[in-house]
C-alpha cells in the first residue's frame, strides 16, 4: 500500500477508511503509418494529355424565336413535304376568331410553332397545344376569358410533321421531336446565327466606311 507522503505528490487526499480510487492511464495514441509518397511519377504519367472543352453547338434554343419560325416555315414551304389541308384559305383557327388567317402560308408558320414548342419540351398533346394558340373570346359586355385554338387544326399540323418525321409519339402520351426533327431543327438554327453573323459584319464594315467618310470630308 501507498503511503502518504507518495499521494501527497500525486495531489489526492488520502482516507484511511476509504479505498484508493482508480488512476487512468493514458496511452499515446498510435496512428497506421502511411507508406511514402512517391516523388516522381511514373513515366507515362508525366506528359498527361491535354484537356480539350467541348464546344457547344448552337441550337434552336440560341435562336430568337420569331427569326427561327420564320426560317422553318419557310423550309417547309421549299421542301413541299408537309401536306398542306385544302381549307387553309377558309378555316378559322379558333372558336374566338372571326376570320379566316390573312396570310397565305400560316399554316407553315403554324407548324414550324408546333415543331419549336416540342422541341423545347420532352412531350406535348393536344390538349395543351390548343392553349398554346389560344386567345380572348369576345363576351360582349362580360368580362373576356381565354378561349382555346381549334383542335382539329392543331392536330392536323401534328399529323403533318408527324409524317415528314419530325415528331414521333411518345410512349408515355403525346407527341415528342424526334432525332432526324431534331437534327432538322438544328441545323435551321445554325443557318440562322451564320445569317445573322453575316448581317452584323456587313454592318460594322458599313459603319467602318462611313467613318472613314467623315474624317476625309474633315480632312478636306
Amino acid at each position: 500500500m501507498a503511503s502518504k507522503s507518495s499521494l501527497k505528490d500525486l495531489s489526492i487526499t488520502f482516507y484511511p477508511d476509504r479505498p484508493l480510487p482508480s488512476l487512468p492511464i493514458f496511452l499515446p495514441r498510435l496512428e497506421p503509418r502511411l507508406p511514402p509518397r512517391p516523388q516522381h511519377l511514373p513515366s507515362s504519367r508525366t506528359h498527361p494529355t491535354p484537356h480539350t472543352r467541348s464546344v457547344k453547338m448552337p441550337n434552336v434554343r440560341d435562336v430568337a424565336p420569331d427569326t427561327f419560325i420564320n426560317a422553318y416555315a419557310q423550309h417547309l414551304k421549299r421542301s413541299g413535304k408537309i401536306e398542306v389541308p385544302t381549307w387553309v384559305d377558309i378555316v378559322k383557327t379558333g372558336a374566338y376568331k372571326e376570320q379566316a388567317p390573312y396570310d397565305p402560308d400560316w399554316y407553315f408558320v403554324r407548324a414550324a410553332a408546333l415543331a419549336r414548342h416540342i422541341y423545347l419540351r420532352k412531350a406535348v398533346g393536344i390538349g395543351a397545344l390548343t392553349k398554346l394558340h389560344g386567345g380572348p373570346m369576345n363576351r360582349g359586355h362580360r368580362p373576356q376569358k381565354h378561349s382555346p385554338a381549334s383542335g382539329a387544326v392543331q392536330r392536323k399540323v401534328v399529323q403533318g410533321l408527324e409524317g415528314i418525321g419530325v415528331l414521333e409519339k411518345d410512349p408515355k402520351g403525346g407527341r415528342r421531336i424526334s432525332q432526324d426533327g431534331m437534327r432538322d431543327l438544328d441545323r435551321i438554327a445554325m443557318a440562322c446565327l451564320e445569317s445573322q453573323r453575316e448581317e452584323d459584319e456587313d454592318e460594322d464594315e458599313e459603319d467602318d466606311d462611313d467613318d472613314d467618310d467623315d474624317d476625309d470630308d474633315d480632312d478636306e
